[in-house]
């Protein structure tokens, strides 16, 4: 059910313009970190999926940064 709960909070999320439109500012990485997180808990669960997803999300905050970074799920 958590997982469930999360994957539609994700998904609202995305679908209301992430953090470009809510924060006005751009995801470091490719994937961006929302979808980075909903795949973690797709594959791991929801407990690891926020997890690997926060870590990620912490890593985000270089703001000059020129090209984006590839980070796949591991």
């Amino acid at each position: 059910m958590f997982k469930r709960v999360s994957l539609k909070l994700i998904h609202h999320y995305q679908r209301s313009g992430g953090s470009k439109k809510l924060l006005n500012i751009e995801c470091n990485f490719e994937p961006s970190c929302s979808e980075y997180t909903k795949q973690c808990i797709m594959k791991y669960g929801a407990v690891k999926g926020w997890r690997l997803g926060l870590a990620r999300i912490k890593r985000c905050n270089q703001p000059d940064l020129v090209e984006k970074q590839i980070d796949e799920v591991p």
